[in-house]
């Protein structure tokens, strides 16, 4: 794969922040932050689009794959898109804040 064509893929494989009670949560006392994720990322290609688009340094990366729901319209079945997230430890010392509240 070129390198141009590495740095595209990087900048597609996170799709944004996931917030939820647990997030906020974990981000507060943990410097854990979570991103929804293309359903085809890998661990390491996380951690270099992570640290390439925010320029922190990432410890650890846990993947957690959620598997999309049945659900009824009326009489109609259908199925929700499964997804994945991430879910990114940052280094000692390292901040991210999607606010920018300084």
């Amino acid at each position: 794969m070129s390198t141009i064509a590495s740095q595209e893929r990087l900048m597609d494989v996170i799709l944004g922040p996931h917030v939820s009670e647990k997030s906020t949560a974990q981000g507060q006392g943990s410097r854990q932050v979570v991103f929804r994720v293309r359903r085809d990322a890998t661990k390491p290609e996380i951690r270099k689009a992570v640290e390439t688009l925010f320029e922190v340094k990432v410890e650890k990366v846990a993947i957690v794959r959620a598997h999309g729901k049945a659900k009824r319209f009326g009489t109609r079945k259908g199925q929700q898109s499964s997804w994945k997230k991430a879910y990114v430890r940052l280094a000692p010392g390292q901040d991210l804040d999607f606010v920018g509240a300084e």
